[in-house]
C-alpha cells in the first residue's frame, strides 16, 4: 500500500475531524512513517450559541492526534479560501452558473497552499482521507478511483497535478467505508461513529437560499415553460439549478416540473413538464479550465468515459476537438440536466485523466 513512499519518510495528515483522515494517520502511523496532524481552517463563523463552526471539528482532530500520540497543528486559510473559492462561487452564481466549491477548493487550497505548508513544516508527504488512489507508472502518478464505489471521491480531485500526485497519499483509498469506520474502532479512535459530513462546509445546516441571500440580492422573476407561458414568480435565478424540481411553487394536474434552463440576461426561469421531456437532455458539451492529470490524448477524436456529476455512472463519449483551453465532447447516450458551472471528468476504466468546467451544453 505505502511501497513507493521511502521508510523515514515524514508525512503530514490533513485532519479534517472526520474519520477518513483519522484512520490515514492511524495506518501510516501503524506501517512505522513519522506522522503528524495538521487541520486546516478555512472559514470563521459562529453559530447561534457563538460557537465557531469549526470548532468541533478541530477539537475531534485533536483528539485522534493525541490518542495516537502524534503532533497536531491548526493553519488558518480563511483569507485566501474567501478570495480563490468563495468569491468565485459569487461571480459564478451571478452569472447563473453552478460552480462546485469543493473541486476550486481541492485545487487552490488544499493540493496548493495547504500542500506547501505541509512541506514547509518538514513533511515530505501529505496525506488525505479521499476516498481514491495514486499509482506510480511509466507514465507517471496515476489518479485512480477508490476501492468503494459509493464513496469514490477522484471526481473532486481531477485537477491534481504530476507534481501533486507525487506527495499526496490516500490512505484508505483501498478500503471499504465500513472497513475504515471497523478500524476507527479497533484503534479506540474517537471518531469512528462520526457522521460524514455533506454539502457545502461554510453553509453547513443553514439553508442555501437563506446563506447566499446575505451576499447576493435576490431577484424576483418569472418561471416560464418551454413556450414561454408564464406560470409562477421565482424568489432569484440564482437559487435554482438545472434539473431541479423542489420548490418551483407550481401545482397542478400532470407531470412534475423541472428546471430545463436559466436564462438570466431576462432573469428567467424555464421549465419543462416531465422529468423525461427533451428539453432535459443534451449530447454536446464545450468545457473550459482543462486538466489532465498525466497527458492530454495523444489524437482526436478519443473515447473515453464522463461524469457530469458526482456519482452519475460513467457514460461513453468522444472527445471531438481541443483548442486552446476549450474541449468539445460528445455523448453516445443524451444526458439529463447538464449544468454549466459544474464539472465534465473524463476516465478510462478506473484511471481518472482529468476534466474541465462545463460551459455551455447542445
Amino acid at each position: 500500500m505505502f511501497d513507493h513512499i521511502p521508510k523515514g519518510s515524514c508525512i503530514a495528515v490533513g485532519m479534517s475531524g472526520g474519520v477518513d483522515s483519522s484512520v490515514s494517520a492511524y495506518l501510516l502511523k501503524k506501517a512505522g512513517f513519522e506522522v503528524f496532524g495538521l487541520f486546516m481552517k478555512n472559514w470563521e463563523e459562529s453559530d447561534q450559541n457563538g460557537r465557531c463552526m469549526a470548532s468541533k471539528d478541530q477539537e475531534d482532530a485533536a483528539k485522534v492526534c493525541e490518542t495516537l500520540n502524534i503532533p497536531f497543528y491548526t493553519v488558518n486559510f480563511t483569507e485566501e479560501y474567501y478570495d480563490a473559492v468563495f468569491q468565485d462561487l459569487l461571480s459564478g452564481l451571478k452569472k447563473g452558473l453552478t460552480p462546485n466549491p469543493d473541486i476550486l477548493c481541492n485545487k487552490e487550497i488544499k493540493f496548493n497552499l495547504f500542500l506547501k505548508k505541509a512541506l514547509s513544516l518538514g513533511a515530505d508527504f501529505l496525506a488525505t482521507g479521499h476516498y481514491c488512489q495514486s499509482l506510480k507508472s511509466e507514465a507517471g502518478f496515476e489518479l485512480l478511483k477508490g476501492k468503494d464505489s459509493n464513496k469514490d471521491q477522484s471526481y473532486f480531485v481531477y485537477t491534481m497535478s504530476q507534481n501533486e500526485l507525487s506527495k499526496v497519499i490516500f490512505p484508505v483509498g483501498h478500503l471499504l467505508k465500513p472497513q475504515v469506520r471497523e478500524l476507527a474502532k479497533q484503534a479506540g479512535l474517537s471518531t469512528f461513529s462520526k457522521k460524514d459530513s455533506t454539502g457545502i462546509c461554510f453553509i453547513g445546516k443553514r439553508d442555501f437560499k437563506e446563506f447566499i441571500s446575505q451576499y447576493i440580492p435576490a431577484k424576483k422573476g418569472n418561471i416560464v415553460t418551454v413556450d414561454g407561458k408564464v406560470l409562477a414568480e421565482h424568489s432569484g435565478a440564482l437559487y435554482y439549478t438545472l434539473g431541479q424540481r423542489k420548490g418551483l411553487g407550481i401545482g397542478g394536474e400532470g407531470d412534475a416540473w423541472f428546471v430545463a434552463d436559466k436564462d438570466i440576461n431576462n432573469n428567467l426561469i424555464i421549465v419543462a413538464q416531465g422529468q423525461d421531456h427533451p428539453r432535459l437532455y443534451s449530447s454536446k458539451v464545450v468545457a473550459s479550465s482543462i486538466s489532465w492529470t498525466t497527458s492530454e490524448p495523444k489524437s482526436l477524436p478519443f473515447s473515453c468515459f464522463a461524469k457530469v456529476r458526482y456519482r452519475q455512472e460513467d457514460q461513453p463519449c468522444e472527445i471531438l476537438h481541443i483548442e486552446q483551453d476549450l474541449i468539445e465532447v460528445v455523448f453516445k447516450n443524451p444526458q439529463r440536466a447538464i449544468t454549466p458551472g459544474q464539472s465534465i471528468v473524463f476516465y478510462q476504466e478506473d484511471k481518472c485523466l482529468g476534466g474541465a468546467i462545463i460551459k455551455e451544453k447542445f
